[in-house]
């Protein structure tokens, strides 16, 4: 279970000072109801109702300050007024700490104010229950929890946002000893998401407070370096923006100028990542212009570019390309009066509504009756991948590692071959791409090409790449994909294709041997799971602790069940069950077993992926005589028979060895170490490399010998590519006919030895 929640009322008022307590709890709401003026007169009598009912429910609790606690929720609520929420979500802001603090239950809620009310408090006070120094599973689950609650109704987020807003503006009230933990747990969890829904201007103040109660020596600081260089360029800004505003009353545009200053916390992480000085940072202020349309915007660009030069390589055009968040915006900066750099944005009403307030716009826009909303969709799509994730990942320390990945988009712009625009994280790779434009398209990726360009599939994406992703109906998913993609939606699809398919061949796997352990107990076959069979079925996955025949089979597959000992158990209970086993299938079967396994065989061709893995140390290829090790939970591991760590195996867990088999058209090539000793001399490399290749085999790596001053001869190292033996001994043949080769060999366990 997590701790008590820190912002939860801590004091009971005494008697005396309800009448007190009740008058300022009136004023605040009195406060908030002059901003309710454009809710219906419905939605006005929820949401009094909803106070009365929270008052009631909070009477007598306290907050740290002293106040009576149901001023924090009315100042919640007040938060969410100014974001024009309606009833439904000032009800469950006022209602938010109820069920938490007071004992209220959700059917409560529901018989009072309704499922979605209900439904949202209760999103809320799960989100309460968060606690950033719990163990880390438990603060996985709580994340998880509350990023659901959040995909499925955008007001969660608001409402909890709102929420952490009051209690940071309020943190001076809270014992020190928790200021570093809660703001941390801002900086890392809140601010990014106000961030990715659009919410600049919660996202700028979490920031400040977290900032400010994390590190105040800092934060002190600077604000007063700041407040210095302020009072230093006042006349100076005061000059750019006549001059601006002259500029613009002559080109004849209507314009609103305002002032801008980069926050505290933006100062110092520049500072800190660019290993500045306060000196040294030369953007701090910058206005912001806002203009009746799109083309306004250009041509006010045009206007201050003749007015000032601009700093090559500091104009972004947000408007033809928005944000991941929505955010749109044209971004310059000139170099204004006495050499001082100064960043302007231009943006029309719309946009700057959206910039501010992001997923929030989308009830500013109907509160103010206007017919242009194009907010509602903003941060949908990363909300519906969350409910994504959530499909395929049902662990919650995975999920949130998915989900941390997207929560910092710092953006690159790439085109589909139909030169269809897509917004992708910085360092999102081609896999990422493929990913983004759907799931089959990832899961069959095969190739790429960038800017027409064949490239790897591990290649960054850079702004202004147009990329075409070749696939395959036979392609799959590599695990190597897992080490470079970016984006927690790719993370996510590919872990599950992996966990899913290896699951089906362990299945099948575990199938085979069980079967296989079976015939040696004298039974021809697995009993039915029909309704006959079921009760026996029942005891056998009591016995091995399985919850399904499935996970027993995969168990069995992966090697965390040895087939012989569940035969032994299965043929006991078939036997009680009155089927006598059959003792010329059981003589038989012994008798030609492999004497040094003691389960049945299996037959490899290459074909298998995650349940069968080839030995990288002595690296098998068809031809060799070979067994198989079933590890605990590893599935097969194939080796050859003379393998030095086999051997070590064997003689320590013999029990868990099987016999294993070629296939007679094995389906792929095999990898093979070999170690070639030749006289040092110029171009040799080239030489040893050509005559492998002449013998129509592939190099995946070569390694060379740490060269001694001096030394004649050399080693070189390679891993190729080889269809079975006789494919290798037609390799090392061309080689050894190499004049500067003295001698090719194969490397097993790392032993060196004549193929």
């Amino acid at each position: 279970m997590s701790a008590a929640n820190p912002f939860s009322p801590v004091v009971t008022s005494p008697a005396g000072n309800h009448k007190a307590a009740a008058n300022a709890a009136a004023a605040s709401f009195a406060a908030l109801t002059e901003k309710l003026g454009y809710l219906s007169t419905e939605g006005l009598d929820q949401v009094r109702r909803a106070y009365r009912y929270a008052d009631e429910a909070h009477l007598g609790q306290m907050r740290n300050s002293g106040e009576p606690y149901i001023t924090h929720p009315i100042a919640v609520a007040a938060q969410c007024a100014e974001w024009k929420l309606d009833a439904q979500a000032l009800s469950a802001a006022l209602l938010h700490d109820a069920m938490e603090d007071c004992g209220i239950t959700k059917t409560d809620l529901v018989e009072r104010f309704g499922i979605q009310v209900a439904d949202l408090v209760d999103g809320l006070t799960k989100l309460e229950k968060l606690e950033f120094n719990t163990r880390e599973e438990n603060q996985a689950e709580s994340f998880r929890k509350m990023l659901l609650a959040m995909a499925r109704d955008v007001r969660v987020i608001l409402v909890k946002l709102a929420d952490r807003s009051h209690n940071m503006r309020t943190m001076g009230d809270m014992p020190r000893s928790k200021w570093s933990r809660i703001s941390s747990e801002t900086l890392e969890i809140y601010a990014p998401i106000a961030h990715r829904l659009g919410l600049n201007q919660t996202y700028r103040e979490l920031q400040e407070l977290a900032f400010k109660h994390l590190l105040p020596w800092r934060h002190q600081v600077l604000s007063k370096a700041v407040q210095k260089a302020r009072q230093r360029r006042r006349d100076l800004m005061k000059r750019v923006q006549q001059e601006v505003e002259t500029a613009f009353t002559k080109a004849g545009l209507k314009v609103r100028i305002s002032g801008r200053e980069k926050t505290l916390y933006s100062i110092y992480q520049k500072m800190a990542g660019k290993q500045l000085s306060f000196a040294q940072v030369t953007d701090i202020y910058g206005f912001r212009l806002i203009l009746p349309d799109v083309t306004d915007c250009y041509t006010a660009l045009g206007v201050l570019h003749q007015l000032y030069k601009p700093v090559p390589g500091k104009f972004k055009d947000h408007i033809a390309i928005a944000k991941l968040n929505g955010y749109q915006s044209l971004h310059t900066t000139l170099v204004g009066p006495s050499g001082l750099n100064v960043e302007f944005q231009m943006r029309t009403e719309a946009m700057h509504l959206v910039a501010e307030s992001g997923v929030a716009a989308h009830w500013l826009y109907k509160a103010n009756g206007s017919g242009q909303d194009n907010s509602s969709n903003l941060g949908n799509k990363w909300l519906q991948s969350l409910l994504d994730i959530q499909d395929e990942t049902r662990d919650a320390t995975e999920f949130w590692d998915h989900v941390k990945v997207d929560l910092f988009p710092d953006a690159v712009y790439v085109f589909t071959p139909k030169s269809k625009i897509m917004a992708m994280p910085r360092g999102a790779t081609v896999v990422d791409f493929a990913y983004a434009v759907h799931s089959d398209v990832g899961d069959r990726t095969m190739a790429a090409k960038v800017n027409g360009n064949q490239v790897p599939l591990r290649t960054e994406l850079r702004n202004g790449d147009v990329v075409e992703v070749i696939t395959s109906t036979v392609a799959a998913p590599n695990p190597a994909w897992l080490g470079f993609v970016r984006t927690g939606r790719a993370r996510s699809k590919i872990r599950h294709h992996l966990k899913t398919m290896a699951q089906a061949e362990s299945q099948e796997l575990g199938h085979k041997l069980l079967a296989q352990a079976l015939r040696a107990e004298g039974i021809e076959q697995l009993p039915a799971v029909d309704a006959q069979h079921q009760a026996l079925w029942d005891k056998l996955q009591r016995f091995t602790g399985s919850k399904t025949q499935d996970e027993l089979l995969v168990d069995i597959g992966l090697g965390k069940r040895v087939a012989s000992i569940v035969a032994k158990r299965l043929a006991t209970l078939l036997a009680e069950a009155g089927q006598k086993p059959d003792a010329l299938l059981m003589s038989r079967e012994r008798f030609t077993a492999h004497e040094n396994v003691s389960q049945g065989g299996v037959v490899v061709d290459g074909s298998e992926n995650a349940s069968v893995q080839y030995a990288p140390c002595c690296r098998p290829i068809p031809g060799d005589a070979i067994l198989g090790y079933l590890g605990r939970g590893e599935g097969l591991v194939v080796h050859t028979h003379d393998c030095g760590v086999a051997q070590r195996l064997k003689h320590k867990d013999s029990e868990r060895f099987i016999a294993v088999e070629w296939t007679d058209e094995p389906t792929r090539h095999f990898e093979v170490a070999l170690v070639v000793t030749v006289n040092n001399g110029k171009g040799v490399l080239a030489r040893v490399a050509a005559a492998i290749a002449n013998a129509e085999a592939d190099i995946t790596l070569v390694n060379m010998a740490d060269e001694v001053s001096g030394q004649e001869a050399t080693e070189l190292r390679f891993v190729i590519s080889v269809r079975d033996k006789e494919h290798l001994d037609l390799v090392l043949g061309s080689l050894r006919r190499v004049p500067s080769v003295l001698q090719a060999q194969r490397v097993i366990s790392g032993i060196d030895r004549e193929a």
